[in-house]
């Protein structure tokens, strides 16, 4: 179910450039040629490849609206998404896409750290651009296993405003974290995408409420909230689900017949974000900030569950 301001865009695959070892950017356009939806750094597109869909940080210019540009790893322990992309799509080739959403926005700071670990380098080369653009000053670290595997480089290099680290694991070691995050002053925001083991490293040292993320994996967590069976009246459908034990909200949806939107089902990409109109989820997601959960104005229904009696969705 896309939301109004999520459109489903019928796009174009204009040029793909190999960036580095494994990575391939692809440059998408309106057939006809007409401007893109706009979008902020740390927006993605979910982009329907082959019989999947996947989320891809979009990392050009927004204010180029006459393409998208996204960085696609190939990664042999995917699901196959990044692979059907390096093996079967081709510059000619037509491809559908929903959004631009954003789940990893560049908010307003005096300063800002950027942290990225290989592919994660995608939403973060769109947000150090804008940060130059607005005479903020930054730090960036990019780390990755090797040199070669490392995106984007050359752009990295050419920035303006900040100051941009290379960290190749095979030269240098592990990112020293401690040492990028020392001067983090209230004043800082620092924004962190990559694997998870970077990213639960800055989450150790750094204070919360200047961190933001952006996962590629739900990390593992133990949930201590009921799992037991509740129900959800689907307004606008007019339907009244049961949500088993072991059963999420989208999985019920799905066999009810609803149409619903999902790609990850682990929490932290945003496709299946639905509105509550009443009852208190029990958030389980990694997508929504600390206050949005609170608001329980939306909820993530392929893992959150019912914190209430019942709950009441826009479904």
């Amino acid at each position: 179910m896309d939301a109004p301001h999520e459109p489903r865009l019928e796009l174009l695959v204009r040029r793909m450039t190999w960036e580095a070892e494994g990575v391939l950017s692809l440059e998408l356009v309106h057939p006809d040629g007409k401007p893109l939806p706009a979008w902020e750094p740390g927006a993605h597109l979910d982009l329907e490849v082959g019989a999947q869909t996947r989320q891809y940080s979009l990392c050009g210019d927004p204010h180029d609206l006459s393409a998208y540009r996204i960085g696609v790893l190939n990664e042999p322990s995917s699901r196959g998404g990044s692979r059907y992309v390096h093996t079967q799509l081709r510059p000619g080739q037509r491809v559908t896409a929903v959004g631009p959403r954003n789940h990893f926005a560049l908010t307003g700071a005096a300063r800002y750290v950027f942290i990225a670990g290989g592919i994660g380098i995608t939403p973060i080369l769109a947000m150090a651009r804008e940060a130059a653009r607005r005479s903020v000053p930054y730090t960036l670290v990019h780390g990755g296993r090797t040199r070669a595997s490392m995106a984007f480089g050359t752009e990295l290099a050419e920035l303006t405003g900040g100051d941009v680290v290379f960290h190749p694991q095979d030269e240098l070691g592990h990112i020293d974290l401690a040492t990028a995050l020392a001067d983090v002053a209230p004043d800082t925001l620092v924004y962190c995408c990559g694997p998870e083991p970077l990213l639960a490293a800055v989450e150790a040292l750094c204070p919360a409420d200047r961190l933001r993320v952006e996962r590629f994996a739900a990390p593992a967590v133990e949930h201590t909230g009921d799992d037991s069976a509740f129900e959800v009246e689907c307004r606008t459908s007019g339907i009244t689900l049961t949500v088993d034990a072991g059963t999420s909200v989208l999985e019920a949806a799905e066999a009810a017949g609803l149409d619903v939107g999902s790609s990850c089902r682990d929490g932290i990409c945003g496709t299946c974000e639905t509105r509550v109109l009443e009852g208190s989820p029990d958030h389980r997601d990694f997508v929504l900030s600390a206050a949005e959960h609170a608001s329980d104005a939306t909820m993530m229904i392929c893992v959150s569950r019912c914190a209430s009696a019942r709950l009441v969705l826009d479904l």
